[in-house]
């Protein structure tokens, strides 16, 4: 065979005499029934798998079974070969299928095998030793355990080295990658939620940063993005970055999006307060209603996972909003639209889109050609919020499949602004309950969305700061006011919701940094 010469055989699979095929050029391996003498044109039956997606090759028996420890050895007839691949399953669930090739010449089956691993070896894409975290007390505890039964094995298949750390207190993943070396990974991965997530994040964007002399400090900075791909094993309570990126919280699933070496870059937004660095954000950044649940459900982690319901129901009884000025600088690279039904799928040509017209407004701005940042076009609505959400992804989970902004992008460089302005509680009640069905939940009037790369929000409290006659009887009337929930008044101010974090501030500038960051997967798939 030669270098780009289709590699032809007779062989069995499951007592099926079958024509068998890999085309180097095309980087695919099929086989098909060829009852007859020759090798029959491929029919109805015939399967293929492409060589990105084979996991593993090994020496077995007829049966499937390893032979010995996968050296070169003299094979047993029959003389047989396993190939271990991906297999799609419903619900966009990746399975490890295994499919034995059985055949009465062992030269035949060492050049399989050595052809096969040959084509493995040119993926120079795929992770060889990787750093794991594992969080042992998120979601239901079960993180270690999912970790050594579901993952561990498939990694050993594929002959991926890996360092355990299981963390032990809050920020110990975060702390342990500013102070260790990662030269000699090819990737983070994450066991555990969206919280675990965003500790790694952190970790990996702030050694990033002090490596390349970038002062996170500064809003204004363009940060380095991150070398190393991070990867998430869903273990947590919500796994709302894992399902907005892969489509489905399946241990298995992203550990062989990890094997397969996949790729997807995602946005990041950076939250500053008077100058300063509050936290990164990946999902959703929420004022007003989200912010309030999150703070009243940190108060109750006795509860469990119930809690997240109960905090829900209390605040959306108290029906609190809260006024304040957004201003924000609307996304002119983008080519897609919040409103325009086209969700982000792997491949994702808006997101491919938006890259190239940002890096081109960027340099167009370097040389001079067109107006800066100052010179742009900021938008400011003032008025009373039930909440204000920014949302990087379209914040899905298995309890809203098409999330807070259904048409959200990963790697755009832009965050989709959720204006709720005070309404009815039934309003609103209906506004939610769009979040669970295949409604438009922006058709609304008290709604308003805007695909932004840049936005600020001051609180009223922190705009009458400013003046000292006053303040004190607004104060008092504030405070009364927020005791009579039924009536929608202003309360005195929210939180924010950071990725499921209680972050504190009225004042707040945020900016979409492009494609900081890139995860093991490839987005969503759509169809079979």
């Amino acid at each position: 065979m030669g270098a780009a010469e289709p590699l032809r055989s007779v062989l069995w699979v499951k007592r099926q005499r079958c024509a068998v095929s890999l085309d180097p050029a095309r980087a695919l391996l099929r086989w098909w029934p060829s009852p007859g003498p020759g090798a029959a044109v491929p029919g109805a039956g015939a399967c293929s798998v492409p060589v990105a997606e084979i996991i593993a090759v090994e020496e077995t028996d007829s049966h499937g079974k390893p032979q010995g420890s996968g050296k070169w050895q003299k094979m047993e007839p029959p003389f047989a070969f396993t190939v271990h691949c991906v297999r799609r399953a419903r619900r966009r669930r990746w399975k490890c299928e295994q499919v034995t090739f059985c055949g009465a010449d062992e030269q035949l089956c060492h050049l399989w095998l050595q052809t096969l691993r040959e084509q493995l070896d040119k993926l120079t894409c795929r992770p060889k030793r990787l750093l794991v975290f594992i969080n042992p007390f998120g979601g239901k505890g079960q993180g270690l355990r999912i970790y050594e039964r579901k993952v561990a094995p498939l990694f050993a298949l594929a002959a991926i080295s890996t360092e355990v750390i299981v963390t032990e207190r809050a920020n110990h993943a975060k702390e342990a990658l500013y102070e260790m070396s990662v030269d000699s990974y090819d990737g983070v991965v994450c066991v555990g939620g969206d919280g675990m997530f965003s500790e790694v994040l952190h970790g990996l964007i702030g050694r990033t940063q002090r490596m390349a002399g970038v002062d996170q400090n500064e809003p204004r900075a363009a940060l380095v993005p991150c070398p190393l791909r991070i990867g998430i094993i869903p273990a947590g309570s919500t796994d709302c970055v894992c399902y907005s990126t892969v489509g489905v919280n399946d241990p298995k699933t992203s550990a062989l999006h990890i094997i397969v070496g996949d790729s997807l870059p995602m946005d990041v937004s950076s939250v500053h307060h008077h100058g300063a660095l509050l936290r990164y954000s990946v999902s959703l950044l929420g004022y007003g209603f989200y912010g309030d649940i999150v703070k009243d459900s940190e108060k109750k982690r006795w509860m469990g996972l119930i809690r997240y319901d109960f905090s829900g129901l209390k605040t959306f009884l108290s029906h609190h909003c809260y006024e304040g000025t957004v201003s924000f600088l609307p996304a002119q690279h983008t080519v897609g639209s919040p409103r325009d039904g086209k969700p982000c799928r792997a491949g994702c040509f808006v997101c491919r889109q938006s890259k190239q017209q940002l890096e081109e407004e960027q340099k167009r701005s370097l040389y001079g050609l067109e107006g800066s940042e100052e010179v742009e076009e900021w938008k400011v609505i003032c008025g009373k919020f039930l909440a204000i959400n920014a949302a990087n992804m379209s914040c899905a989970c298995p309890r809203s499949p098409r999330g807070l902004s259904p048409a959200a992008h990963l790697g755009d460089g832009s965050s989709d602004l959720i204006l709720i302005r005070k309404c009815s509680r039934f309003n609103f009640l209906r506004f939610l309950v769009r979040h669970t069905n295949q409604g438009d939940q922006f058709d609304f009037t008290f709604v308003e969305v805007y695909r932004i790369k840049k936005f600020q929000f001051v609180s009223k409290q922190v705009e009458d700061e400013d003046s000292d006659l006053g303040e004190r009887g607004k104060q008092g009337l504030r405070q009364i006011c927020s005791q009579h929930p039924s009536c929608c008044c202003s309360a005195v101010s929210s939180s924010w919701n950071c990725d499921g974090e209680v972050l504190s501030g009225s004042a707040v500038e945020v900016r979409v940094h492009c494609q900081l960051v890139q995860l093991f997967a490839r987005g969503i798939e759509d169809g079979p």
